[in-house]
């Protein structure tokens, strides 16, 4: 109580009054509970936390509205040692599913409330919404998980990516000595082949990781669509109709033509999974303006909340199913990585996570909306490429075509790499090219070897990442000490991971080249001499 000391009936009268106003208008939502725990009355701020779902014409516990049997334990505990006169400080925390079928999460403290007038005990509540703030946490538990996982997944596929350099390099050079007709070509070529299926299933990790290597180049949706249908028939077999709607005059996109095939069949492959007794595949293209992500269907969801589509022109490509749909608590975990609803052996939930790591990577957007029982919609959302960066993709693409056959050459190379069956192929190639190679097997050999050189260095290959000294890090030193001969050196960075996981480090004030691992022969040759002649 707020006073003291009773001057008249009046007063009290009033004082009560005004006190039952200032409980009503907590924003704290307060409910007194019978010895029992059933709700008697609650506050606005109760009511409207409980959704204006409960009616005075029904009672109810609140233990009834606890979702787990462990946590009704707990609330029943709770107001028996409560009603004995036990006073804690410590919030329960509580999920709770109201009879409309919302679910939040509160904080509940509970205190004794002697109603002598009744001749029973009451008790009162005071539940705190933890909705959001449980929501945030579950957020940030999940970027830290997939953080954690990528950084797992780019180091396993960075280790691969050295192996695979290395086999499809010494493959490289037997098949110099040992060229078609040859007994062992073929066998050196299975080798190769499956050197390569190797590197494919390397991307996919990188890809899940966003730490692949993307080739982007201009795509037409139209025709690549148009191209994939017939493979994406044979995948979804004959009880499964394919419809393709292309829209008229679809803009110009930029991505990577094989992880973007890799996207569509993926969705496509889900799709045929959610439709075991058959149905209907749609996949819809069309240019859409986004003025805001209330510019979309409010039912699609985003991976995401940070995941908000931004304001541009998009084309849109919507590949829609008429399966069993996926429930709504399942809808912001289908992106992790390892989640799956498959049974065990048919699926190993790095599908989605894949796609979601490719759109990402291209700079794109993707929304699911899913109705159980109707059908699942995914939204793949692509930048319009403008007509700046198309003109120059072009004249870009035109000098690639027009580069030189012959890869021999002289300069001296100094190409640094720790991992030796790598450092050793591409010694070999260049050599073998005419080149005069300087070698070092870590950052701070290099620096040893570039001052003892007593040739002009011209081009210097580095990995990336190297223990001790990595790749940006011995460039930039040599820089700072060989201010004048570093002016006109090439410098060519190699490496597992894309561009774009060393640049931000790096800096991009300086010109420099890149050639992702796993590289050919001739990929290394080509490079060379491109950056040699410019």
């Amino acid at each position: 109580m707020f006073w003291r000391k009773k001057k008249s009936h009046d007063a009290v009268i009033d004082t009560n009054t005004r006190l039952d106003e200032f409980i009503d208008t907590s924003p704290i939502a307060i409910a007194r509970l019978n010895s029992r725990g059933v709700i008697i009355e609650g506050n606005r701020s109760f009511r409207e936390l409980m959704r204006n779902s409960l009616s005075d014409d029904h009672k109810i516990s609140l233990a009834e509205l606890v979702r787990e049997t462990d946590s009704r334990h707990k609330v029943k505990g709770l107001l028996q040692r409560t009603l004995a006169g036990y006073v804690s400080n410590d919030p329960l925390p509580l999920e709770l599913t109201l009879p409309d079928g919302v679910s939040i999460t509160v904080a509940m403290f509970l205190s004794l409330l002697p109603d002598a007038a009744a001749g029973e005990p009451s008790m009162i509540a005071h539940l705190i919404d933890t909705t959001e703030q449980k929501n945030l946490e579950l957020r940030f538990a999940h970027s830290q998980k997939m953080q954690a996982v990528g950084q797992l997944a780019g180091g396993v596929a960075h280790d691969f990516n050295n192996l695979l350099t290395a086999m499809i390099g010494f493959c490289d050079l037997l098949l110099m000595r040992h060229p078609a007709g040859d007994p062992s070509f073929a066998d050196i070529m299975q080798i190769k082949q499956n050197a390569n299926r190797a590197a494919n299933l390397v991307r996919q990790l990188l890809a899940f990781s966003r730490r692949q290597t993307l080739q982007p180049k201009p795509l037409d949706l139209t025709e690549l669509l148009a191209e994939l249908s017939n493979l994406i028939r044979r995948l979804i077999g004959e009880n499964i109709e394919l419809k393709m709607i292309h829209g008229r005059e679809i803009w110009t996109i930029k991505a990577d033509q094989g992880q973007l095939e890799q996207v569509i069949i993926n969705l496509a492959v889900n799709a045929r999974d959610a439709m075991r007794q058959g149905g209907a595949l749609t996949i819809r293209s069309s240019n859409v303006q986004i003025l805001g992500a209330y510019s979309l269907d409010p039912e699609m969801i985003p991976p995401a909340q940070e995941d908000t589509i931004e304001p541009g022109e998009y084309v849109q490509v919507d590949i829609i199913d008429r399966g069993h749909g996926i429930p709504r608590e399942l809808m912001e975990k289908i992106f992790e990585p390892f989640f799956s609803t498959k049974e065990v052996g048919h699926g190993t939930g790095l599908g989605l996570s894949t796609v979601y790591g490719i759109i990402k990577q291209t700079g794109g957007y993707i929304y699911v909306k899913s109705r159980e029982g109707e059908g699942t919609t995914f939204s793949l959302f692509f930048p319009r490429m403008s007509a700046q960066e198309l003109a120059a993709k072009v004249q870009e693409e035109s000098e690639e075509r027009a580069a030189p056959s012959d890869l021999t050459g002289v300069a001296t190379i100094m190409l640094v790499e720790d991992e030796t069956p790598v450092r050793t192929f591409a010694a070999r190639a260049l050599r073998n090219k005419g080149y005069e190679i300087l070698e070092a097997d870590c950052g701070e050999n290099a620096l040893e070897v570039f001052a003892q050189a007593t040739s002009d260095i011209e081009v210097i290959i580095t990995d990336v990442v190297m223990p001790g000294m990595n790749g940006p890090t011995m460039i930039e030193t040599l820089y700072q000490t060989y201010p004048e001969k570093m002016k006109n050196i090439k410098v060519v960075f190699i490496s597992g991971y894309a561009e774009d996981a060393f640049i931000d480090s790096y800096g991009s004030a300086r010109e420099f080249n890149f050639l992702p691992k796993p590289f050919t022969l001739k990929q290394l040759a080509s490079k060379v001499k491109e950056i040699t002649q410019a």
